[in-house]
């Protein structure tokens, strides 16, 4: 995952079992503790690079989201957690209940973005949300619109994953502050 890039932990889990020519995956490693073995890798391996890259990419991320405050913007994903990598992108859930008007501010802001869709669960319910990707100063940016009411609810990508952890916008400046 550290050299790839790959921030998939469902396809590395199968990649890493096919190499070792494992036929039994349910002896796997959880996600967390996949993620516990990578912060134990960047900070053996990386240290300080490391500690910088996450700095860089919040504050990265807090510029975006100023831009899109209209849009109530929640940082979530490798950036939030600290694990974020060297190929790592930002990922921002948008809780707005117009993706139209998303999609308007790209094209009014001249960002060219490709849009997708991926489905999570918000509580039990899985529901497919809208996804616009761009890359803003060569770091790529994932946006993903949820409904205003989606933020009285856990999101999940399994019905009994972990919760996906978000961040507002005051968040994010306290932790590039105290970087």
């Amino acid at each position: 995952m550290v050299e790839d890039g790959v921030e998939d932990y469902a396809l590395a889990k199968r990649k890493a079992a096919r190499q070792a020519g494992a036929a039994d995956t349910r002896q796997l490693p959880t996600n967390e503790e996949i993620e516990a073995a990578l912060r134990t890798h960047q900070t053996l391996f990386e240290g300080a690079v490391h500690e910088q890259r996450v700095r860089d990419l919040r504050c990265h991320a807090l510029g975006i989201m100023r831009l899109l405050d209209a849009f109530n913007p929640h940082l979530t994903g490798s950036v939030l957690s600290g694990s974020a990598g060297k190929y790592a992108d930002i990922n921002l859930h948008l809780y707005t209940d117009s993706s139209k008007g998303v999609e308007l501010f790209l094209i009014d802001n001249d960002v060219p973005y490709r849009a997708g869709q991926r489905r999570l669960f918000c509580g039990d319910e899985l529901r497919t949300y809208p996804i616009f990707t761009f890359e803003d100063t060569g770091v790529p940016v994932e946006l993903m619109v949820l409904a205003l009411d989606d933020l009285r609810h856990p999101i999940k990508r399994t019905r009994e994953g972990k919760v996906i952890e978000r961040a507002r916008r005051q968040v994010v400046e306290r932790l590039c502050e105290s970087a």
